[in-house]
């Protein structure tokens, strides 16, 4: 029997005679897997498990529509992912084979992988969910209340679907007063996004404002639902002026637009429930609170009512007391004196005035007498007193004699001085000059001394004795012989 390789093709190496041991033919497979290139493998995870408790590594399939192949990641190469492993996701796993050779079995061992298809768009959908949850957008304290009761509806959606018609329908079995306005606006495919925008603006301009906003589409594939990830979509649910309630595919659906909008609902159909309660659980809400009410109601006024009496016995006693006390002031008013006789305080007041007229009368004379009798003692000690100034009176004169003589000699030297000084003055006076009829002349420039201290035509002042005369030089002799003077 000849022997064949791995290729498929005859094997020259070996006879009939020469069969290979488990051993060698393990080895001589494993040889051929280890001489294989390195493989991408493009395939869906199956039976994941791991990482492992002990060793970290994970082990699972990797499966396609007619084959499965085991699969192992070891610890190192998992530590480096940027997302987990789990069954259901299409991953391209970069790696080669290998041939356990204690049991003969071969896996492919990754060293990397990524997501592949529908798996690299929910990684986008994660990246861009964490990024708006960093934000803020996904918090419940930002999320706006509900109202319990809407009493006016926007909804945006596609108006040629199913939805809308089951909207229409699920507010009108709840409850017909409910005002619903359609916003329309494609749902997926190229542009959906930005008219889905459009619609939620015109959505929240209407007049009046609805209570709030149902954005809402039915089932399909997670690629059909791609249009509710978006993230220009998502910022405009989040930044809506009117609260926004989603009701996107079913049940386990789960988009961006859920995240951030103020409620989510599983279905459009449980959107429109959500915000439009039964008819008739309004009224059993009604007659509970009715029944609430009477009973509160009830309380509150047998609460007031015992306030009410407690209040009013204390406004009896706290009115008796008062009154009590006014009577009593009343009565010690009237007991007073200037009430039961008027005139007899007058009366005592004149009887206290006529006293102290007559002690005033007697003080006075009391006095006077004193004064006199002082004054009578005064003047003998006042003569007494002024017989004394007559020696002081002697010795007064005889000092100012004496005064008035040394003041004299001191004063004769001193005068007969000054009536030579004064004699000199007098007889060197200009005044003594002019009294004896002679005169100054003032010129241009100053006291004229020569007759070349003026010219013709020059105003000048003659003073005199007792005034002065001004006038105009007419003409200038001059006596020969005379000396120019000098200027």
């Amino acid at each position: 029997m000849p022997g064949w390789n791995l290729t498929g093709t005859a094997s020259s190496g070996h006879t009939d005679g020469d069969a290979l041991s488990v051993s060698q033919a393990v080895e001589m497979a494993a040889g051929a897997l280890d001489a294989l290139p390195q493989l991408t493998v493009l395939g869906e995870v199956t039976g994941f498990r791991g990482p492992n408790a002990r060793s970290g590594h994970c082990y699972f399939q990797i499966k396609d529509d007619s084959c499965a192949v085991d699969c192992i990641i070891w610890r190192g190469s998992y530590a480096k992912r940027t997302f987990d492993l789990r069954d259901g996701m299409q991953v391209n796993l970069t790696g080669n084979f290998n041939l356990y050779k204690a049991t003969g079995r071969m896996s492919f061992v990754a060293r990397s992988f990524s997501l592949a298809g529908e798996g690299l768009l929910r990684q986008q959908v994660a990246a861009l969910a964490e990024k708006l949850r960093r934000e803020g957008l996904m918090d419940d304290a930002r999320k706006r209340r509900i109202p319990v009761f809407c009493t006016r509806v926007a909804v945006v959606t596609s108006l040629s679907g199913a939805v809308i018609d089951d909207v229409k329908r699920t507010l009108r079995r709840r409850n017909p007063l409910v005002e619903l306005i359609c916003v329309g606006s494609k749902v997926q495919g190229e542009g959906a996004p930005a008219e889905l925008i459009e619609g939620l603006a015109r959505a929240a301009a209407i007049e009046p404002a609805p209570d709030c906003i149902l954005l809402v589409r039915g089932g399909g594939s997670f690629e059909d639902l791609m249009t509710f990830n978006d993230e220009g979509l998502a910022r405009a649910v989040a930044a809506c002026p009117v609260p926004v309630v989603t009701g996107i595919g079913h049940e386990p659906d789960t988009s961006i637009c859920d995240m951030v909008s103020d409620r989510r609902c599983s279905t459009p159909t449980a959107a429109a429930e959500s915000v439009a309660p039964a008819m008739s659980d309004l009224i059993d809400v009604l007659d509970a609170r009715e029944r609430r009410l009477g009973v509160s109601m009830s309380a509150l006024v047998r609460g007031v009512a015992g306030d009410v009496d407690g209040q009013r016995s204390r406004l009896e006693r706290a009115m008796a007391a008062r009154l009590e006390r006014l009577v009593l002031a009343l009565d010690a008013a009237a007991r007073r004196p200037c009430l039961e006789s008027p005139t007899g305080m007058l009366e005592r007041r004149e009887a206290d005035l006529m006293q102290t007229a007559d002690r005033l009368a007697s003080a006075i004379t009391r006095s006077q007498e004193r004064f006199a009798v002082g004054l009578a003692g005064a003047a003998p000690r006042l003569v007494a007193t002024t017989s004394e100034l007559t020696a002081h009176r002697h010795a007064l004169d005889l000092a100012a004699s004496r005064l008035a003589h040394e003041g004299r000699a001191v004063t004769a030297a001193r005068a007969a001085d000054l009536a030579a000084a004064a004699a000199s003055l007098d007889a060197l006076s200009p005044l003594k000059v002019l009294a004896r009829g002679y005169s100054i002349t003032y010129g241009p420039a100053g006291v004229v001394t020569h007759a070349g201290d003026v010219a013709p035509g020059d105003e000048i002042r003659i003073g005199l004795v007792d005034g002065d005369v001004f006038a105009q030089v007419g003409s200038v002799e001059r006596h020969e012989g005379a000396d120019a003077p000098t200027r």
